[in-house]
């Protein structure tokens, strides 16, 4: 008992490195899928969220929902869109704390059949962007004293889609996951940590339909250890592991939640 109450004294309660009461937090692509996720969830643990995405109306209902939340309608595309989210959200809050780059985009089509500027605008939104508001929002974090930024990668950053066809996605999911070392390594001394969540098959917009096709329920079932899709909620404790106290010592790291897909 004596023993137990002293390693208690010495840690504090586990749950407070999730706690994130009086910091700021912001989420791109949160007018759907895991961005809304993670904006209710960051949300549920006391942070106050700014919330971004192209849909107002989605925006809207989400902040509506959350109370003290601020949504602003973006498109993560256009650099003065990314420099408006963050002039707002730090007029708002003064400060950013955690900074969820979710946004993206991606879609099935062979290289054969890839439109340059298809590919263009993938390389924008997923990586560009990513790279912008990072820039962006580092000083903030920096006068601060810290601050973490969550890159959402994909397992697909660290392995072949094939035989789904993906190059664009892929080649931008790979560029994130070395951009956040790139950052990580930049900003350590800085106080500001930079990582990524790479999901695997996941339900959202990008996988619509893929929970009720049953060729890509065996595929799944098939090629991955844990033979299905991931729920929302398994990614939730990566996610608050991220942006807590709890990594503070944690930073250039991919965490990866596939059900053990990459590990094949």
């Amino acid at each position: 008992m004596t023993q137990n109450c002293h390693m208690s004294a010495l840690v504090g309660d586990p749950i407070d490195h999730f706690r994130l009461t009086g910091r700021t937090a912001l989420v791109t692509g949160a007018s759907s899928g895991l961005g809304e996720r993670f904006a209710r969830v960051l949300h549920a643990m006391g942070a106050q969220v700014v919330v971004a995405a192209r849909r107002a109306d989605r925006l809207d209902a989400l902040a509506n929902e959350l109370p003290g939340t601020l949504a602003v309608q973006a498109d993560l595309s256009l650099a003065a869109d990314r420099e408006r989210l963050v002039d707002a959200a730090v007029e708002r809050f003064g400060h950013i704390d955690v900074l969820v780059n979710n946004a993206g985009i991606g879609h099935k089509v062979a290289v054969e059949q890839e439109a340059l500027d298809d590919f263009r605008a993938t390389m924008e939104l997923n990586v560009t962007a990513v790279w912008h508001l990072s820039k962006l929002v580092a000083p903030t974090m920096i006068a601060a004293g810290g601050g973490s930024i969550i890159n959402v990668a994909s397992m697909l950053g660290h392995v072949a889609a094939s035989p789904v066809k993906q190059a664009h996605y892929c080649a931008s999911k790979g560029a994130v996951v070395n951009l956040t070392r790139e950052l990580a390594a930049q900003w350590a001394r800085k106080g500001v940590r930079v990582n990524a969540l790479c999901p695997g098959w996941f339900r959202s917009e990008m996988t619509a339909g893929m929970e009720h096709d049953e060729t890509s329920q065996r595929f799944i079932a098939t090629m991955s250890p844990i033979p299905r899709m991931g729920e929302p909620h398994e990614l939730d404790s990566a996610l608050l592991f991220l942006a807590g106290s709890g990594s503070t010592f944690f930073t250039g790291q991919s965490v990866i939640v596939d059900g053990g897909w990459t590990a094949r």
